[in-house]
C-alpha cells in the first residue's frame, strides 16, 4: 500500500475528506522527522510504533570488490520499533480493529 492508497482507505473509513487526511499524514511525517533529526527525544505511538535516533559506533568492514579491510565511521541512524499490538497483528494472534 502506498501513501495515496493509505489516504483513500482512511478517508473512506472515517468519512474525513482526502485532502484533510493527507494534510494530517504529512503533518505526522514532518513532526516525526523533526524529533528524530534533533536526536534527543523519541516519538512513540503506544502499542504500534516508535521512532528514535540512535548512534552507530565506528566499525570495521571490507571492500566487497577488493576484500580490503576498511573502517566505517561512526554515524547516526533511525531506529523504528514495532509495538506489541502491531507485532500481535503481524503474528495473527490478534485481529486489528475493523
Amino acid at each position: 500500500m502506498n501513501k495515496t492508497e493509505l489516504i483513500d482507505q482512511i478517508a473512506e473509513r472515517t468519512g474525513v475528506p482526502k485532502k484533510d487526511v493527507g494534510a494530517v499524514i504529512d503533518g505526522l511525517f514532518v513532526e516525526v522527522s523533526h524529533v528524530v533529526a534533533k536526536g534527543n527525544d523519541k516519538v512513540t505511538i503506544p502499542g504500534f510504533v516508535s521512532f528514535e535516533q540512535v548512534p552507530r559506533k565506528e566499525r570495521k568492514g571490507f571492500n566487497p570488490q577488493t576484500g580490503e579491510p576498511i573502517t566505517i565511521p561512526a554515524s547516526t541512524a533511525v531506529k523504528v520499533t514495532a509495538g506489541n499490538k502491531l507485532k500481535a497483528y503481524a503474528k495473527g494472534t490478534d485481529m486489528p480493529p475493523s
